[in-house]
């Protein structure tokens, strides 16, 4: 089931995730604007797609407002015609912990992650609704969003929000047949690459070799190619009855993550007063209490990163 006829819109679309997954899109059949805020990686993004046989055009523009929304699904409209899948990949990273994040760090980072995929889902559903299309949304998600994660107060609440807009948005959309799904990649990027746990696993990719099987089957940590097959899965019409999910991909693994849950649950006759929970809390609840930020396996022996002189810790 390909997807030849169909248009693709791939935003942070020029590197990494966003050009495989623009390239996954376009080996199924699809036509891709490829949207970016580099001039040049756009254009070279889409020379390569092109080389690979397939239709492309840039879109360039920093995603957050809806005049960039507005000029992606236009692009899409006028270049090829038409409008099926947007996928909400554009991102940036402003880690710092808490009291050294200023307030142009955390809007930043709200600003292309959160806001830029509420205002291309919004344009595009409009358009998907106006015109009869059972269109395709696809937002990426992150670990951190799940979880959290030290230094990322400003990434945690975009991914995390993006899965809530989501989950909204499953219910919106369904009367008009469009499908909105958050796809939480696990894979080597530019930010990986800079962290020792994963030098083996980085090295050998680099080298054209497979990653050792404790990354790609322990870890489920992978290339961006091993995400895009998920992407262009979920932009397909064999994916029409999937929609408000999370799904994890990453080296040989697949998940589909739950939504919260309560886990566990008592009562007290007249509600919970102070003492009550002074008293009660710690026994009923204490041994059930949620983890936070992910937890990685022991490295191998063999996988453990060259030996470095020590550097000296900086506050970030």
């Amino acid at each position: 089931m390909s997807l030849s006829g169909k248009v693709a819109i791939v935003t942070g679309g020029a590197r990494g995730l966003g050009l495989a997954y623009a390239r996954e899109l376009s080996r199924q059949g699809a036509a891709v604007v490829v949207n970016d805020v580099d001039v040049s990686a756009a254009e070279e993004a889409v020379a390569l797609i092109r080389s690979d046989g397939g239709r492309a055009v840039t879109a360039v523009a920093p995603v957050g407002s809806k005049e960039a929304a507005k000029l992606l699904v236009n692009t899409a409209v006028t270049e090829f015609g038409r409008l099926d899948i947007l996928v909400t990949n554009a991102g940036i990273l402003r880690d710092k912990s808490l009291l050294k994040m200023t307030d142009e760090d955390f809007d930043l980072v709200i600003n292309v992650h959160l806001r830029g995929t509420f205002t291309c889902a919004r344009e595009a559903f409009a358009y998907f609704k106006e015109n009869g299309v059972a269109g395709r949304i696809i937002t990426i998600g992150s670990p951190t969003g799940q979880r959290g994660n030290f230094g990322q107060t400003n990434y945690a609440a975009a991914k995390a929000g993006i899965v809530g807009m989501v989950r909204t948005w499953a219910l919106e959309m369904k009367k008009a047949g469009v499908t909105a799904n958050t796809v939480v990649p696990v894979a080597a990027t530019a930010m990986t690459k800079t962290i020792p746990y994963f030098q083996k696993a980085v090295e050998a990719d680099e080298r054209g070799e497979a990653m050792p099987d404790f990354f790609r089957q322990e870890l489920g940590f992978g290339t961006a190619d091993d995400v895009s097959g998920l992407i262009a899965f979920l932009a397909s019409d064999a994916a029409s009855g999937i929609t408000g999910q999370v799904i994890g991909a990453g080296g040989d693994r697949l998940q589909l993550w739950t939504h919260p849950e309560a886990a566990v649950t008592h009562y007290c006759d007249g509600g919970w007063s102070y003492q009550e929970l002074v008293e009660n809390f710690t026994p009923l609840f204490g041994g059930k209490l949620q983890s936070v930020g992910e937890e990685f396996l022991p490295l191998p022996e063999e996988l453990k990163p060259a030996q470095q002189e020590p550097v000296p810790v900086q506050a970030r």
